[in-house]
């Protein structure tokens, strides 16, 4: 069944450039008060006044003596004393330092577990090889993201608005099985859709893959990353392809997809492209401009065909 949906052909310029995006103490004290003492006066200088000794007060009787009592000695036992004590390496402690790993999963996605017990329901962002995602931890300061590696050896970051952050490595075996296209970019997250059309497939047909195609069959997959950060997130989409083992020869055509919302119209939403395109090669990164329409265009959309290259599948 052919999906209707009204589109804006993109003309004029769309600025697509190559570019690399990337990350007393004081203590004072009152002076003293004046010396209050009297100067000049004495006794005798008081008139009318006769000063007389004294007089003498009784002795005391000596006291009677005490008498003899039982003393007993107590020796403490099992008492600590200094050297006793545990080493400081050992005594309990709470760590409140960012702790991230990363497990390697299929598809040569990595799985990023992060605990920051001391950052509940707090913003952090991720970087790998130039792509950046917000994320949030949970009420317990943990979180989970699988993140496809845009690299062999690759290397993850976890950094906080408050400058502290962990670091994660991973090693993907079959990173270089699989071709990866990222498009990135800050705001709405309804903004921006990369569309994967396989071996020349339609628009909600199997073969069409994108955010939307929940169950759509496929050889090919694409992950939404920074959705469920609110305001002006940093998010990704990312459509993986299994170059080395796929079924058949074609192409499969990329698109990138500009919805027009009230967040959006009549400004510039500013965007990223990032692919792998080939074994052994270095990351392509692409920097895009899109300049949307007025507002009066809410709900249409702007469709790019040339931010990436088209796969080449060849049968193997």
């Amino acid at each position: 069944m052919a999906h209707v949906r009204r589109y804006i052909i993109a003309a004029g310029t769309i600025f697509v450039a190559l570019g690399y995006a990337f990350f007393m103490q004081a203590g004072a004290s009152s002076p003293p008060g004046p010396d209050r003492t009297t100067e000049g006066v004495s006794p005798t200088g008081l008139s009318g006044l006769e000063l007389t000794a004294a007089p003498e007060l009784p002795l005391m009787p000596d006291p009677a003596p005490l008498p003899d009592a039982q003393v007993t000695r107590v020796v403490a036992r099992d008492i600590a004393v200094p050297g006793d004590l545990p080493p400081e390496e050992h005594a309990p402690s709470f760590d409140c330092e960012p702790e991230m790993t990363a497990s390697v999963q299929e598809a040569a996605v990595v799985r990023l577990t992060l605990s920051a017990p001391c950052r509940p329901d707090s913003r952090f962002t991720l970087h790998h090889n130039g792509m950046m995602i917000s994320a949030i931890t949970d009420a317990d300061g943990h979180a989970r993201t699988d993140l496809p590696a845009l690299a062999e050896s690759a290397v993850f970051i976890a950094s906080f608005e408050d400058g502290k952050g962990a670091l994660a490595t991973a090693t993907i075996a079959d990173f270089a099985s699989y071709d990866r296209y990222v498009v990135q970019w800050r705001g709405d997250a309804r903004s921006l859709r990369l569309h994967a059309f396989e071996y020349g497939a339609e628009f909600g047909l199997p073969g069409h893959v994108w955010s939307g195609a929940a169950g759509n069959e496929a050889e090919g997959f694409l992950v939404r990353l920074g959705d469920n950060v609110p305001g002006r997130a940093l998010r990704a989409e990312v459509y993986t392809f299994p170059t080395a083992d796929s079924s058949r020869e074609g192409t499969v055509a990329l698109r990138l997809e500009a919805e027009v919302t009230e967040a959006n119209c009549g400004r510039d939403i500013e965007a990223q492209g990032i692919s792998t395109e080939g074994e052994g090669t270095a990351l392509q990164v692409h920097d895009l401009v899109l300049p949307m329409p007025d507002c009066d265009a809410s709900g249409e959309y702007l469709v790019l065909k040339n931010l990436f290259n088209d796969l080449k599948i060849a049968q193997k």
